[in-house]
């Protein structure tokens, strides 16, 4: 069985591959403005679910007045004089569509599926951050990721008329398959500007966009530090609040009983894993009281 040809060609699909991705890196955006990030776009940037994104957003729009927080429940304003990009405008009517005549609803409750926010919220925070100057399009057409998985059919196709039905083959069918899946599901791309990288690298929002859960019966909201503990214990209960000071990590847990919850520093790669509403089993580090792993993880979205 002769692969030369099969070589050549994949090797060929590589080179202009790589081709393409020098090319494209070559682009530089203008100067993005100076000051903060909005709070959604950054969390966004720093690749946070689209819960939390959206979640930020109704904070943001908090602040501006657009909306009330209090504890965990949320209710209308009447609206500032102001404009609203794009992503704030559909956060603010997913809103007034799920609270219909109700003054209030807990903000867990006014949460879009994340199939829903995946497909149109999303997007429209990445259009933002574009239009900021914190990111861009890898590809300036669409028409460039086709033609790369388009062409994916040579190297397949000589390897496949060369070796048969045999591992050659099968891994060329294979490689094809999740290569053209991935140039095509990617679409133009999203890559982050120098500016973009910094906004990311900053670290999460403070204490102000805190989240809060009451759904598993915590109604005194009342929170108390985790007591020093002589060994590793494994604590269960719900995620019931989680926020970041002067950068370290903490969560709130609550037995479903209790009139406290305790509050635990926890990881900063489990602290991103983790929502309020969820439910978890952790390991908690004898001493310092400090979540390190995750045992069991039930989510609540």
């Amino acid at each position: 069985m002769d692969l030369v040809w099969p070589a050549a060609a994949w090797a060929l699909w590589v080179a202009t591959l790589a081709a393409a991705f020098k090319v494209s890196s070559r682009h530089h955006p203008g100067p993005a403005p100076e000051g903060p990030a909005p709070a959604p776009v950054a969390d966004l940037l720093r690749g946070t679910r689209a819960q939390e994104v959206f979640h930020s957003a109704l904070f943001e729009l908090a602040e501006r007045g657009w909306v009330a927080i209090e504890g965990d429940h949320l209710s209308l304003r009447p609206p500032p004089r102001e404009p609203l990009p794009a992503y704030e405008r559909w956060a603010m009517e997913q809103v007034r569509a799920r609270l219909g005549d109700a003054s209030e609803a807990a903000v867990i409750d006014l949460m879009p599926p994340a199939s829903e926010l995946d497909r149109a919220f999303v997007p429209l925070v990445r259009r933002h951050a574009i239009d900021l100057g914190l990111a861009r399009r890898r590809w300036p057409s669409l028409l460039v990721p086709v033609l790369l998985a388009t062409g994916l059919a040579v190297p397949w196709w000589v390897t496949v008329a060369a070796s048969g039905v045999s591992w050659p083959g099968i891994i060329a069918t294979a490689v094809s398959f999740v290569a053209g899946s991935g140039l095509l599901m990617g679409g133009r791309g999203f890559v982050l500007t120098a500016r973009g990288r910094e906004v990311a690298e900053a670290g999460p929002a403070g204490s102000e966009q805190e989240w809060i859960f009451t759904g598993s019966g915590w109604s005194s909201g009342e929170i108390v530090p985790a007591r020093p503990l002589p060994r590793r214990q494994e604590i269960t209960g719900h995620v019931v609040k989680r926020w970041a000071d002067a950068g370290r990590y903490y969560i709130a847990l609550h037995d479903g009983s209790s009139a406290k919850a305790t509050a635990f520093e926890i990881e900063e790669g489990l602290y991103q894993d983790v929502l309020p509403g969820d439910s978890v089993r952790v390991l908690v580090r004898p001493g310092s009281g400090t979540v390190v792993r995750m045992l069991a993880h039930d989510r609540h979205w």
